[in-house]
């Protein structure tokens, strides 16, 4: 029987839970970092015991780690131990260095004035999908880099910050290459999505980008119609079997594209909100996709405090709420967008963390929910791997 490995990062730590095929029992390590903030912990789909983690701190600074064994154990690719301690034996974020190419620039700020460029952690990392030692990493400001080398160092893809990234301004959580989709039948082809800078791809490896925002609508922030940039795009995703059809969770708006991004589509339909940070597809349904609507841009928590996750079996438009397991009083914690996954189990599993620290699994596809653990530190991110 195969098993489940569910990847936990969490303002203070990662975690790992692993279950058998039925995942009903889980065992939980860690947390590993503890203390640190893990914006992302994720495997390779080449070697599975591969794991990057971004480890982050306001006062050390950030640093890729890496597992060969599944997390057992961890390193940091191009440091040593010693090299990662200051004179105090404080710990010192040095490693696996972000610099940006060329000439830095400068991007719009919070009150419409030129801002420099400067790196402060790493969001999301994204392996690649054939190379064990291969990965990206989407960056605060934003940015995407690139390893070959399994993190030792890594490569700005500059391409990325000349979609007209002077006109790209930072959301009420910063501005962070948050969204990294590799397509599985192109492998030039790669998708990002920046908030709130808008959404990108390259079809060439990521030398040259287009913004992909045609159909998208954000009329109190962008009254121009066709700007191209400064929609705060919240998540993206998309089926492995049909790379040209993506989801995506707007601030305001769930849509969807049948041609690459070329042209975007509002699927909202019955929501009862479709303000969110979260969205994903089913792993043998590329119809059935998943959100989890919070009240409003300013209010970040379920409506009526009842927790649910909405589905749709047709692509959008049409959605079922999603509660049996979850709880529908007085719940107010909220989603956050790298914080939901999905297992490739004959019966697909949904899982989501929350900023109360909560942990969600469903074992058949959002029918039953049960909490896997209760009381981590908030949730960042969720990630699962299945193993054979």
């Amino acid at each position: 029987m195969s098993s489940v490995r569910v990847l936990v990062g969490t303002k203070k730590g990662a975690f790992i839970l692993t279950a058998d095929g039925k995942r009903q029992n889980w065992s939980v390590s860690g947390p590993h970092f503890a203390g640190w903030e893990i914006y992302h912990l994720k495997g390779s789909a080449a070697d599975p015991n591969r794991l990057f983690a971004s480890q982050s701190s306001g006062w050390f600074g950030q640093i890729i780690q890496r597992s060969d064994d599944g997390g057992k154990t961890w390193n940091t690719p191009g440091s040593t131990p010693e090299e990662l301690k200051s004179e105090g034996g404080m710990p010192k974020g040095e490693s696996n260095k972000f610099t940006y190419a060329g000439e830095v620039g400068k991007h719009m700020w919070y009150d419409g004035s030129q801002h420099p460029w400067e790196f402060k952690r790493v969001w999301h990392v994204e392996p690649s999908l054939t190379d064990p030692d291969t990965a990206y990493a989407g960056v605060e400001d934003a940015a995407i880099f690139k390893t070959t080398d399994g993190g030792k160092t890594w490569k700005e893809l500059s391409g990325l910050r000349r979609a007209k990234g002077n006109l790209w301004q930072p959301g009420a959580g910063g501005m962070a290459v948050h969204t990294i989709l590799l397509d599985p039948k192109n492998a030039k082809r790669i998708y990002v999505a920046i908030s709130a800078g808008g959404a990108f791809r390259t079809d060439d490896g990521g030398v040259t980008w287009k913004p992909i925002t045609r159909g998208l609508k954000s009329p109190f922030e962008l009254p121009d119609p066709d700007a191209e940039v400064g929609h705060c795009v919240h998540r993206m995703t998309l089926h492995p079997s049909r790379p040209d059809v993506l989801f995506m969770q707007k601030h305001w708006d769930v849509l969807r594209t049948d041609n690459a991004g070329d042209q975007w589509n509002e699927v909202s339909g019955n929501l009862p909100t479709d303000f969110g940070f979260p969205i994903d597809v089913h792993a043998h349904e590329p119809e059935t996709i998943y959100v989890v609507p919070i009240t409003s841009d300013s209010l970040h928590y379920p409506p009526e405090g009842k927790l649910r996750v909405y589905r749709s079996r047709t692509g959008g438009n049409d959605w079922e709420p999603l509660s049996k397991g979850l709880p529908q009083k007085d719940c107010y914690v909220n989603i956050l967008r790298d914080a939901m996954a999905v297992d490739q189990m004959d019966s697909c599993g949904i899982y989501f963390g929350t900023t109360g620290g909560q942990v969600y699994c469903s074992p058949d596809g959002g029918d039953n929910w049960h909490a896997i653990v209760r009381d981590l530190p908030p949730v960042y991110s969720v990630e699962v791997q299945t193993l054979k």
